[in-house]
């Protein structure tokens, strides 16, 4: 297989067939030893955590097919970590650290109350769910950017961005009401999307460290949350 790209939790391979096969890795973003998705460096490996994010990521892909909605998934060998996936367009420059990531919200806090906080208390709940973009670039704070700031740009047209707004609010939901079932609630969630013939899809994973999640009043540990949903 050819590779196509080194990502730090994850690498890419072009299959025979004109799919794309995706090995996930059990290095972790983090700093000091400590994981945190929000960090873009590696900073520690935890052992068959590239196995467990896999796992979880397919019960949600597959949860997604079932109500209809097509994501890059195809399938995939948990046993070996891989997960063979259908090529997809990035929207923005997905090199270098930037691209574009897709946040839904649906309780109040983190960025949201850094930027809104003297509108808006942290906790409060957002009817709905409210979905904002940003570009993925530290240099410049991972900028927000509007639905007519992607038209205008040309990175995708009005359609697409509503096609992927639409998307974005069913998989929460999705995923929201799935972690309700084990007494956990879903404050917010992160995706990324690319497009295939002209078609928005789910792209990357649906993984813990995507979700700010709680329980009793408290947050969970991705790696915690990753055990929850693999051994219900």
């Amino acid at each position: 297989m050819k590779k196509l790209y080194e990502g730090k939790t994850k690498d890419v391979y072009e299959l025979e067939n004109g799919n794309v096969l995706l090995k996930f890795k059990d290095d972790c973003t983090g700093k000091d030893g400590v994981f945190d998705p929000g960090e873009n460096s590696v900073g520690l490996t935890i052992e068959g955590i590239g196995k467990a994010n896999l796992q979880s990521s397919v019960y949600y892909f597959e949860l997604c097919k079932k109500a209809g909605i097509k994501t890059h998934y195809v399938s995939a060998d948990i046993e070996n970590a891989t997960m063979e996936v259908l090529p997809a367009e990035c929207f923005g420059k997905a090199q270098g650290g930037n691209g574009l990531e897709v946040i839904c919200r649906l309780v109040a806090t983190g960025s949201f109350i850094r930027r809104y906080g003297e509108y808006i208390k942290d906790g409060t709940p957002l009817e709905g769910g409210y979905v904002e973009c940003t570009f993925k670039n530290d240099e410049k704070g991972d900028p927000l950017v509007t639905g007519e700031g992607l038209v205008a740009l040309g990175i995708m047209t009005p359609e697409m961005f509503d096609s992927l707004k639409a998307q974005t609010l069913q998989i929460t939901k999705i995923v929201a009401d799935d972690l309700a079932t084990l007494g956990l609630q879903l404050w917010d969630i992160k995706f990324e999307f690319g497009y295939n013939n002209g078609e928005v899809i789910l792209i990357d994973e649906i993984a813990s460290g995507n979700m700010r999640v709680y329980r009793d009043g408290k947050i969970v540990d991705p790696v915690e949350l990753t055990k929850i949903i693999n051994n219900r």
